[in-house]
């Protein structure tokens, strides 16, 4: 079934996506820029190529963005090509899913989706073209014994005993092999190049097996198929394209792209690498995405802690975040792998400019109120979003018994935790100061119900004698309450590189026991009564939460936490925990303070590498603070925040400096924004001073 909802993302994300994101200039972009400026192009063409056996996942959404963001800028145009050269593996499902989120995304092809398939016919005759000028033969040798006679990195392979067959028997061979007259997997159609070639791409790569299985498109018309090699490069060729951008691992294959084109004598493409998307705690592998739904780990392609767009949709993911984050990341050549936590920054910056505020208690705790009148309800005012005063306010009921979180009250409240205990008072947010006057517990000694008072000279949150509380507590009335089932995510991984297997060689078991857990009673306030799939809100406290657009239906909300908002008292109890019970050790009398020793396996868990200062400013408003635009060498420019103006007053002095960052540090969020790593400086009696390089170093460069 179509989702209203859905088009309406839809049509918001592309109009959004034309006004076009601030963009550096990254060497893809010079390029083409150079390109442009020489006449070499008169406009420009690209193409997003995706196989139809998966669904997209956010490494995609960088493709999209830098294909489609490459052509709009620059006045050109981008296809919708599907390479679907594997009948065995591709289904309708996939190539709907990928329109659905390229135009989700906020892309448009237009009327420009083409497929490798409308291109059969045409591979095929310069196939033929190539079997006339000895340049491919039919090779009868099985799959392993291509992979035998292929060679390793350091031993030339070993010619087919195939490969001088006569121009007309292999012409015969392949028409035969179209007619169908042969099993699959008996013989194949490979380039003649160079079996002592130091790149393994050149050793007579295959360009058609046998496959009898149906197509999606061409039903049973073909039984031989194209590889993805032959038919990429020559599709490309077809369709005009100027620039073919692709990853990194396609590098290796761009010699055997341009020895078919230049073969064949048709127009030639610039293909151009860039690194591959790479993120923490998941995977970006179709083939392990794909074992994790078949094998029930998920609900889905569209589970929401699958990397996948749809999943990243469901979840509540906005397609102006995942595009803010792909343009944050950059455009380079090395490879590098970025944290979870500047993909989740991107989302809350986008959320808490657009998504409502509301109350939902997600695990209730009861509250009476002993002394506020039976019977009695007030609608209080409350503010929709402080970012967006044209959001307005609504009016949320008060009345004699309400729901808080179990977790704002604790019978005996260790040092720091400032909300409910008893004979405390906190506000309610919104409402009044109330205090705990009493607990109720059940049988196990669980507290099931808190009674209290409240102030009624405290409506809207102030005391008119000034004195103070030290905590605000969401809620909701007891009696006006939504009941709700929400859905809390964590990582699918729980390991950082699930992707690096173990031992055992099965990525599988770093999965997450706890990356799912389900509150299926949970208290929402009525405002939220016609929230619709798709929908943001971020529950004051909690978190950003959508309307779950499969499960939630009338009668039966369904919210799934998109990403949580921080929580200072979560840092303060793990801080304590680590501290608990651990005395200070006696000062140690040392000419330089040491550290406790640490083996080179921890020390290589550090990515340092080589920056340069491009900008630097002091931070109005902190004292220690200097602001760093940092290269490296990433195709951007990274924010760093270092604690260094006592020594650099005037920061000014270290633009163009070569510095040691730390890479792959956690981005923090801090007052000022978002500090993207660490700059390594020395400091003590001598004062301090920046760590940096005297050699012809170059951005990104490793330290070791």
């Amino acid at each position: 079934m179509k989702n209203p909802d859905l088009d309406t993302q839809t049509r918001e994300g592309q109009d959004a996506a034309a006004k076009g994101l601030k963009q550096s200039v990254d060497f893809i972009r010079s390029i083409v820029q150079e390109d442009l400026n020489t006449g070499k192009h008169k406009s420009i063409q690209t193409r997003f190529p995706p196989e139809p056996n998966g669904y997209l996942h956010i490494g995609h959404a960088k493709s999209i963005c830098i294909n489609f963001g490459i052509a709009r800028e620059f006045g050109g145009r981008c296809n919708l090509r599907f390479d679907d050269t594997n009948p065995a593996k591709e289904e309708v499902e996939y190539v709907e899913s990928i329109k659905t989120d390229v135009r989700w995304l906020g892309f448009d092809w237009e009327d420009r989706e083409f497929y490798a398939s409308n291109y059969f016919g045409q591979l095929y005759e310069w196939a033929v073209e190539l079997i006339r000028k000895g340049k491919a033969y039919v090779c009868d040798l099985s799959a392993e014994q291509i992979r035998e006679y292929r060679g390793t990195l350091t031993e030339p392979g070993r010619n087919s005993p195939y490969r001088d067959r006569s121009a007309e028997e292999n012409l015969d061979l392949f028409h035969r092999m179209e007619k169908g007259e042969f099993p699959d997997g008996s013989r194949v159609l490979r380039a003649k190049i160079d079996m002592s070639s130091p790149n393994l791409n050149l050793r007579d790569p295959v360009m058609y097996r046998i496959i009898k299985a149906e197509h999606h498109r061409t039903g049973n018309s073909w039984c031989i198929y194209p590889t993805y090699d032959w038919a990429h490069g020559q599709s490309d060729s077809i369709e005009g394209i100027t620039h073919s951008i692709c990853t990194l691992e396609f590098e290796d294959h761009r010699p055997l792209y341009d020895w078919y084109l230049d073969e064949l004598g048709i127009h030639h493409p610039q293909q151009i690498e860039f690194a591959r998307l790479n993120l923490t705690h998941t995977i970006m592998s179709k083939r392990k995405l794909l074992e994790l739904v078949q094998g029930k780990y998920v609900s889905g392609w569209d589970d929401p802690r699958m990397p996948t767009l749809s999943g990243l949709r469901r979840r509540g993911y906005s397609p102006e975040a995942i595009r803010t984050f792909c343009e944050r990341i950059g455009v380079a050549k090395r490879a590098s792998t970025v944290d979870m936590a500047l993909l989740e920054h991107c989302l809350r910056e986008d959320l808490n400019r657009r998504a409502p505020r509301a109350m939902a208690v997600l695990r209730p705790l009861r509250v009476v109120i002993e002394n506020y009148p039976e019977g009695k309800v007030e609608e209080l005012d409350a503010v929709n979003n402080p970012e967006d005063p044209s959001m307005g306010t609504r009016k949320v009921p008060f009345s004699k018994v309400l729901y808080i979180e179990q977790d704002d009250f604790m019978e005996e409240p260790p040092k720091k935790f400032y909300r409910l205990g008893p004979g405390r008072e906190v506000r309610l947010r919104y409402a009044y100061f109330i205090k705990c006057i009493d607990v109720k517990k059940d049988d196990s000694g669980k507290v099931i119900e808190l009674h209290c008072t409240y102030d009624p000279q405290t409506r809207g949150g102030d005391a008119p004698d000034g004195r103070k509380v030290k905590a605000t507590l969401h809620w909701v009335s007891a009696s006006h309450a939504l009941d709700a089932e929400v859905r809390l995510y964590e990582h699918l991984f729980t390991k950082p590189d699930p992707g690096d297997e173990d031992e055992e060689g099965d990525f599988k078991n770093h999965l997450n026991p706890r990356s799912l857990e389900v509150l299926p009673s949970s208290k929402l306030e009525p405002a939220l009564a016609g929230a619709k799939p798709g929908t943001w809100h971020q529950f004051e406290r909690m978190g950003y939460f959508c309307v779950d657009a499969v499960d939630s239906r009338d009668g039966h909300l369904v919210f799934n936490r998109a990403v949580t908002l921080k929580d200072e008292w979560a840092k303060i109890q793990k801080s304590s925990n680590v501290e608990a019970g651990k005395p200070k050790p006696p000062a140690q009398p040392s000419a330089v303070p040491q550290k406790p020793e640490i083996a080179i396996e921890d020390f290589s868990r550090l990515d340092l590498r080589v920056g340069i200062v491009r900008e630097a400013s002091l931070v109005a408003g902190a004292d220690k603070l200097v602001k760093l635009m940092v290269d490296l060498g990433e195709g951007r420019l990274r924010q760093v925040f270092a604690g260094i103006r006592s020594a650099y007053e005037e920061p000014g002095s270290l633009v163009g400096k070569k510095v040691l960052v730390v890479a792959n540090l956690k981005p923090r969020q801090m007052k000022f924004g978002l500090s993207e790593g660490m700059i390594l400086a020395g400091s003590g009696k001598g004062g301090l001073g920046v760590a940096t390089f005297d050699r012809d170093l170059l951005p990104g460069d490793k330290v070791s």
